[in-house]
């Protein structure tokens, strides 16, 4: 429970911020549900003294009544409601958006262990959920504890002999509403989880259709959906069973106590000592205390729904970032490119891709290449040097400054990354181009278009930059997707740029244009280039050769291939 209690504080802390929007909503409830319990009221004063007192003028001026309150309740109703609904949306809005910005700090490492599914069923449908019980339940909740404080009250008022009677059935259902809420609470979380691995299936699947189709595993693949249909399912009834349970069975038990007050309030009748018009307003007030009862036991169901999404929700939140920013980071607002690393020792815990004790200083403005064979630690270094980790032990220096003391905004605008398989959007040439800048001038845009070779390409297309390239850029190559990340790199104008295997996809022809392009805009830039092409390494000032993590060789292109024994095991003897 108490852990439960501390995710629902923290959901609080979101409402905190609207207290004053919600109090005119509050108090305008509160009216609405205060006028509706003078209805049953006036059932009383209709029949004993304006039926059974022979009283017209009395017996209008209810019927008016009785059709003035819905009214005005209706009219105040619909104002709180949508009120609230306003309030509750933006609330749940700064959640889902505290979400996302966490998900924006997270490492590659987290999203590699992740599946994309479960990360958009916490982020789209568990805050849905929390938003559909708050938005449902959470307004109505201060209206059915006011109807519930107000009916009591009238039935004491009214007869607090028979109202004790009835407490008889209270007991036994407040027990099975708090027998069957932990187990709904487990059913739905476990609901959640079959959820999002259908999310997760149909995303996968989708991505990798061309590899389905092609191995032929359109079946197994079906198979594999009705599989993971059938848990979820299963699940699905599982949780309603237990919804139906927890909600409905202490619903049953009250509205035994009804047949007790109709025999005890009959019998008082016919006996003289109750008048019948008391009988029928505390009747009428028992049947609404019926409805904020069980309005009340739904709305603990429902709080069960949004308590597991909760879970769910600060589960990622909790997440810790693999790099945090300083409290009072410094600010390099210009920077010169020059690259120091220092004792830098990083594993994943896998066995492979780590660095070991690696000590490199890159002079501002070097093109220096980075070599070995894959899996020994290349790739490492270009999540080190735009800060997507730390290092465990030494450190990374921009401009001599460490790089875990800075804004992390300042590094990753002066050190640019273009990725082995970049990530396009499903968008235009032009709008995945200027994604780096994205108040750089059309003339910008085509300069960095043309220096990483894509021109000749655009000339070809109706729409030129305006073409759109399909979703993760399913409709241009995976040379034509390096080149327009390369592109993008380059309007970034960083002062370090880093080319992590960016031209691995490209044939020769395509490489020497965009290498002509590079050199041309990358001149006096700090550039490292991580490859496993000869072809490109000769194009660098110096090559760094690792092999198992730690430098094996460094020194100039013409050096390490008449000197190099590992750079020559690499390129030079296996020609």
């Amino acid at each position: 429970m108490r852990l439960i209690d501390n995710h629902l504080r923290r959901a609080l802390d979101y409402v905190r911020p609207y207290w004053g929007a919600l109090v005119p909503v509050v108090l305008v409830s509160i009216l609405s549900t205060g006028l509706s319990l003078v209805l049953p009221y006036l059932s009383k004063v209709l029949v004993d003294d304006a039926i059974l007192g022979r009283d017209l003028r009395l017996l209008f001026q209810i019927v008016g009544l009785v059709i003035v309150i819905p009214l005005v309740s209706f009219g105040l109703n619909v104002f709180s409601g949508m009120r609230y609904t306003g309030v509750s949306a933006d609330i749940l809005f700064d959640m889902r958006l505290d979400l996302y910005r966490h998900l924006q700090r997270l490492s590659p490492r987290y999203y590699a262990r992740t599946p994309l599914g479960d990360i958009v069923t916490r982020i789209n449908g568990d805050i849905g959920e929390i938003q559909r019980v708050v938005s449902e339940a959470a307004l109505s909740w201060f209206g059915q504890v006011i109807a519930l404080i107000g009916t009591v009250g009238m039935l004491i008022y009214l007869d607090w002999q028979l109202f004790v009677a009835s407490l008889v059935v209270m007991p036994p259902s407040l027990y099975t509403l708090v027998r069957y809420r932990s187990e709904l609470e487990t059913r739905i979380t476990k609901l959640r989880e079959k959820s999002s691995q259908i999310g997760s299936f149909l995303i996968e699947t989708l991505q990798g259709m061309r590899t389905v189709v092609g191995a032929n595993a359109q079946g197994r693949e079906i198979e594999r959906f009705r599989n993971r249909n059938d848990a979820f399912v299963e699940a699905l009834l599982s949780m309603r069973l237990y919804t139906y349970v927890a909600g409905g069975l202490p619903g049953l038990l009250l509205t035994a106590g009804t047949a007790l007050i109709f025999l005890l309030g009959g019998y008082r009748v016919i006996d003289g000592t109750m008048s019948l018009g008391t009988l029928v307003a505390f009747m009428a007030y028992q049947a609404r205390l019926m409805a904020p009862v069980q309005g009340l036991m739904g709305i603990y169901t429902n709080l069960a729904t949004a308590r597991a999404s909760l879970v769910r929700v600060h589960e990622v939140l909790d997440e810790r970032p693999d790099v945090s920013q300083v409290s009072e980071p410094k600010l390099m607002e210009t920077c010169r490119g020059e690259i120091q690393l220092q004792g830098i020792s990083f594993d994943f815990g896998r066995g492979v891709g780590g660095l070991s004790q690696v000590d490199i200083k890159i002079p501002a403005g070097q093109i220096v290449a980075i070599v070995g064979e894959s899996g020994c630690g290349k790739s490492t270094l270009a999540d080190l040097l735009e800060r997507h980790f730390d290092p465990q032990e030494g450190q990374v220096l921009l401009d001599g400054v460490p790089m875990s003391t800075l804004l992390l905004k300042d590094v990753r605008r002066h050190v640019s990354v273009v990725p082995q398989d970049p990530f396009i959007f499903h968008a235009s040439f032009i709008d995945n181009v200027r994604y780096a800048d994205p108040k750089a001038t059309d003339d910008k845009v085509r300069a960095a278009v043309d220096a990483a070779g894509l021109t000749p390409l655009l000339e070809l297309l109706p729409d030129g930059l305006h073409t759109l390239v399909g979703e993760r850029g399913r409709q241009l190559s995976a040379g034509e997707r390096q080149r327009l990340a390369i592109a993008r790199a380059f309007l970034a104008d960083p002062a370090v740029i880093v080319m992590d295997e960016a031209t691995g996809a490209l044939d020769p022809s395509s490489e020497a244009a965009v290498l002509e392009g590079y050199e041309r805009v990358m001149k006096g830039r700090t550039t490292i280039l991580i490859t496993h092409r000869l072809e490109l390494a000769r194009k660098a000032e110096r090559v760094i050769v690792i092999e198992d993590g730690r430098i094996a060789e460094d020194g100039s292109p013409e050096l390490l291939e008449a000197e190099g024994a590992t750079f020559r095991e690499l390129f030079i003897d296996v020609r």
